[in-house]
């Protein structure tokens, strides 16, 4: 399981071999330095601990600065372990989008927009109540919550009022339109979550071979 630590920088379109246009999402990823390499003997379980974007010194705190002094690594701003980690790397090699090639399927991780306190309509997509028939203040609240007798309290998981976006999520099966390695870019078709300068995660389809059938 290969992966990578990248940027989202916008959305775009390209041209395939036939002609068509391919709306693509553009990903800085790299370059990726390995912090740490993690063993079974040593720590449990089988990892690898990439680092991208550098940072200042004077812009971490004690923990991360003694963590990077311990493993000979400059300060990043975005630490990331993949797990079982299918190449061969050492402390202190550099991994670029190279490791990907086009055609390739990924799933593509990454922290959703946020977009505060939503009602169910915005939230969940209820329809909401009538507009008419002197149903007053009616128009976009979620109706009955079926609490009544029994069981006397309200369902756990009932859709209600509340924060909205700002979480963690995958987009499996994704495929990767080109490769810019001089430029450490890597566009992949569709789009993922995320805004504009948020860090995604790019790691190894699970669900599909990583490299696509011709």
């Amino acid at each position: 399981m290969v992966g990578l630590i990248g940027k989202k920088l916008g959305h775009t379109r390209i041209y395939d071999t036939e002609g068509n246009i391919v709306p693509v999402t553009v990903v800085l990823a790299g370059p990726n330095r390995v912090v740490q390499c993690k063993t079974v003997e040593k720590d449990g379980y089988s990892a690898v601990q990439l680092g991208f974007d550098d940072q200042k010194e004077t812009r971490i705190n004690k923990p991360l600065a003694g963590h990077f002094q311990k493993h000979n690594a400059a300060p990043v701003k975005k630490l990331r372990e993949f797990r079982d980690f299918s190449l061969k790397v050492n402390e202190g090699d550099v991994l670029n989008v190279d490791i990907f090639a086009q055609g390739d399927y990924v799933d593509c991780i990454g922290i959703t927009k946020g977009h505060g306190f939503a009602g169910v309509v915005k939230r969940y997509d209820f329809h909401g109540g009538p507009a008419t028939h002197g149903s007053k203040g009616w128009k976009r609240r979620t109706g009955a919550l079926g609490c009544r007798l029994f069981p006397g309290n309200i369902a756990k998981g009932q859709k209600m009022p509340g924060h909205m976006g700002q979480v963690r999520r995958t987009v499996q099966n994704l495929q990767v339109a080109a490769i810019l390695p001089e430029d450490n870019v890597i566009l992949i078709r569709g789009c993922m979550p995320g805004a504009e300068g948020d860090y995604v995660i790019i790691r190894e389809s699970k669900k599909k071979p990583k490299v696509a059938k011709k």
